[in-house]
């Protein structure tokens, strides 16, 4: 099956990632209060500023229903963007927390929960579509931040350029063409427990990323 017109959002029932579909009835039979769909994008429809993931977390995003919310990566990321002057109210972790962004929007590669949280060639490729116009929605759009290579790579085949056009380096930075625009798009190691436990990504080096992109939109 395919989906005759993308939007921004892929639909609650998308079919068209056959092993993420049966994971997704799995955990709609073991966790049935559980989102247990495509994860919309959260934020300010007016956003200059675009957070790319890799995918929904089981037990975060995928249960709850909002990006980065109810985990340990949500935390962080949650808890920065605050520090950053990027929300209003506070971060509950929960969708009915009363959270907003504002001139941001958080998004996934990704947008339904794979198995061990690794999503094959074949279900990015398919969810793409809904990325690229995820990224043409967005009239302001100045700064892009992706977390991880995996949602760098695809952050850059969304833009039609090819993963050679930019290597991923934590705090690295490097403009392209957008619809006509300039977009500046910013690399971070994935704010993951794994990566902060191991010492990979530090609190400072995440924020240090952060300051970088405020700084651009404050110029």
């Amino acid at each position: 099956m395919t989906i005759e017109r993308y939007g921004p959002e892929a639909p609650l029932d998308c079919p068209l990632c056959p092993r993420l579909v049966a994971f997704r009835e799995t955990n709609s039979r073991l966790f049935p209060s559980f989102h247990n769909a495509p994860v919309p994008s959260f934020g300010d429809e007016q956003a200059r500023f675009l957070i790319v993931g890799l995918a929904p977390g089981l037990k975060g995003a995928n249960q709850t229903g909002r990006p980065f919310t109810g985990d340990y990566a949500g935390d962080l990321l949650y808890a920065t963007l605050g520090k950053f002057g990027f929300v209003d109210g506070q971060y509950g972790g929960h969708a009915g927390d009363g959270l907003t962004l504002k001139g941001v929007m958080i998004t996934n590669a990704v947008r339904c929960v794979p198995p061990q949280n690794k999503p094959v060639g074949a279900e990015m490729n398919a969810c793409r579509p809904f990325l690229t116009e995820r990224l043409r929605a967005l009239p302001r759009l100045s700064a892009i931040l992706c977390l991880g290579k995996i949602s760098h790579d695809n952050t850059l085949r969304a833009l039609g350029e090819r993963v050679s056009a930019m290597k991923f380096a934590h705090q690295a930075a490097q403009d392209f063409d957008v619809n006509g625009r300039s977009v500046r798009l910013f690399d971070s190691y994935h704010c993951s427990r794994y990566n902060t436990n191991t010492g990979r990504l530090t609190e400072t080096m995440f924020e240090n990323v952060f300051a970088d992109i405020r700084a651009f939109l404050e110029r």
